[in-house]
């Protein structure tokens, strides 16, 4: 439907397309960039789009036969036949609603059909939840809310590596905290980790002042000289300038510490030195009593510029001690970028959010549209990518029989069987969109003209995104609000009682 209404536009229509895209792609905030977005969805036709129920991507069927359900139940105020047919499909993507193709057409929102139905389901929740609802008690309604809650599963924010150009993250928490959009479960690896430990130890209050950029203007990096690299004991930086700027900014908090203060469920990713162990995630459930800062410093060892650190943790009593003593530790992207299906099991994760600029992966990433394609002509294009894949392990195997035996060139070869068999994406993926200046950026140490450009670069890219993780939250975010005034309310009657 969209080609045929872009081979109908006049010359006129087309000129303020292009103006309305140029105009979008420097916009300054998120309220601009919406309001040019819905522009261009009006000029190309993709409002239209948005009436058309028709898709091969979701079951129309299905959603606005509950729709109208929902809305019989809330309206007839029959509160168990609602709360029954809410159970019945409280997760994210029924009938495919969460599928990445049903969010390329139109700059903002989706299908109205799709929308409309989280609409609904979100008022069927605060329906019941209301106090002029009395058909449940509240315990009953904390009840439900609780095993909602767990039914639903909650979303997290998953940080790549890619040195200063991780300052990119910032400008994505930027825009997901000014829409109430950052979810309470991060994930870094390498510089990713520092963003998710700046933020993991730190109050939610504080978040504001750390996006600001002043705790990122530091001598991270410090190259070693050539006489020091020489001798072979360390990397081509010196890992003592990172380690006290991750000291001084993530302060003496372990994992359990840093929870209690952030609330926020930060996890780093992590490689053993020996490559035959599985990478692992440092968390407040995996290793309550490390410390952030020394989690976050192996993850930042990234092989070559760092050497491989070994981790602290700090006893009952307030005494460091080593962690794991005979191990040593190192860049957790190189073989877990994003660790999901681990973290998953932990959080009861419905999706993830996948911020990615590590420089040896964006050039590969594909958009959804490519991701997605199923017509004869994207064939090539996956033929090559999967064959591409097959062929570099095979080298790599081939090296092994032959070299396997020399260890530096054992752990190379494992690291690569790590960046090349591990998963870059994440459910939504907000990606860089870098060139080769970009590149140039790598290893400076970041300073406010720096930090404002990618940081704005992190925030354009994020925007895009924003109208399918509203989705996709939306429905969870209600299930928290709703529990939330329910145990307040049932708080203040306790304390009533009491007195």
């Amino acid at each position: 439907m969209l080609g045929k209404l872009k081979q109908d536009m006049n010359s006129h229509q087309l000129h303020r397309i292009k103006k309305l895209k140029y105009q979008l792609k420097n916009a300054e905030s998120y309220d601009e960039w919406k309001s040019i977005a819905l522009k261009l969805d009006e000029e190309t036709g993709s409002q239209e789009w948005k009436y058309d129920n028709s898709s091969p991507y979701f079951n129309a069927e299905v959603i606005s036969y509950r729709l109208n359900l929902l809305r019989k139940y809330r309206n007839q105020k029959r509160v168990l036949d609602a709360l029954y047919l809410l159970q019945e499909g409280l997760t994210h993507d029924i009938a495919n609603i969460g599928h990445p193709m049903l969010f390329t057409v139109s700059y903002v929102g989706t299908k109205q059909l799709i929308e409309d139905y989280v609409e609904e389901v979100s008022h069927c929740l605060t329906f019941i939840a209301i106090s002029t609802c009395q058909t449940l008690s509240i315990p009953q309604k904390i009840h439900f809310f609780e095993t909602c809650q767990k039914a639903y599963g909650q979303p997290a924010l998953m940080f790549s590596g890619g040195a200063t150009l991780g300052l990119f993250h910032t400008g994505v928490c930027k825009a997901l905290m000014e829409q109430d959009l950052m979810p309470k479960v991060l994930s870094g690896s390498s510089a990713g980790a520092i963003m998710a430990g700046m933020l993991g130890t730190s109050r939610l209050a504080d978040i504001p002042d750390i996006l600001k950029g002043e705790q990122f203007f530091s001598e991270a990096f410090h190259f070693r000289r050539l006489s020091d690299i020489l001798k072979g004991d360390g990397g081509l930086a010196d890992v003592k300038y990172l380690k006290n700027f991750l000291i001084e900014n993530l302060g003496d908090l372990t994992f359990a510490e840093a929870y209690k203060k952030s609330g926020l469920h930060t996890n780093v990713a992590v490689a053993p030195y020996d490559a035959s162990q599985n990478p692992r995630i440092m968390n407040a459930y995996t290793a309550p009593n490390l410390m952030v800062w020394s989690a976050v410093l192996a993850s930042c060892a990234v092989p070559v510029l760092f050497p491989p650190v070994r981790l602290t943790s700090k006893r009952y009593d307030g005494i460091y001690t080593p962690y794991m003593a005979n191990a040593k530790w190192v860049d957790g992207s190189v073989r877990s970028d994003f660790p999901q299906e681990k973290m998953a099991r932990l959080y009861n994760l419905n999706y993830t959010i996948a911020s990615q600029v590590n420089p040896h992966v964006v050039p590969f990433m594909q958009s959804d549209q490519s991701r997605y394609r199923k017509d004869l002509l994207s064939w090539p294009q996956r033929i090559l990518r999967r064959q591409g894949k097959v062929v570099a392990m095979g080298l790599m195997d081939f090296t092994r029989e032959r070299l396997g035996r020399v260890p530096p060139v054992r752990r190379l070869l494992d690291h690569g069987y790590g960046i090349v068999g591990q998963r870059y994406y994440g459910d939504v993926n907000i990606i860089g969109g870098f060139n080769l200046r970009n590149y140039g950026y790598m290893l400076q140490n970041p300073r406010p003209q720096l930090f404002k450009l990618l940081q704005q670069e992190g925030e354009r890219a994020t925007w895009p995104k924003i109208s399918s993780i509203e989705i996709h939250a939306r429905i969870g975010k209600t299930i928290q609000h709703c529990l939330e005034m329910l145990q307040y309310q049932e708080q203040q009657h306790l304390t009533k009682t009491t007195v």
